[in-house]
């Protein structure tokens, strides 16, 4: 089983062959294959085979299928100020794409 940390959409990810992952939305429809060029380590269980790269390992990609495009559960903001009548409320639903993770 290998492990390896990729970036994208400005987060870090240790992913696994066949994980299913959560991640900032990227364009796509669902049963889209992608690869993510953005490779900053591959280590097999053990670690005895470790790459690292600077930041990048160059030429290495991990192949993923986008299995859904859908929003996350609604998250509320609200602000008050006591004595003054003020009061606001805000919704926010982030976009996000699921993805599984292929062979690499």
């Amino acid at each position: 089983m290998n492990i390896a940390v990729i970036k994208t959409g400005g987060k870090q990810y240790k992913v696994t062959p066949e994980q299913t992952l959560q991640i900032e939305k990227i364009k796509g429809e669902e049963g889209d294959k992608i690869a993510f060029d953005k490779v900053m380590l591959i280590s097999d269980e053990k670690g005895t085979k470790l790459q690292v790269g600077q930041p990048f390992i160059e030429g290495k990609t991990i192949e993923a299928e986008i299995l859904e495009q859908t929003r996350t559960k609604k998250v509320t903001a609200f602000k008050y100020k006591r004595k003054v009548r003020y009061v606001k409320k805000i919704g926010h639903r982030q976009d996000i794409t699921i993805v599984s993770i292929g062979k690499f």
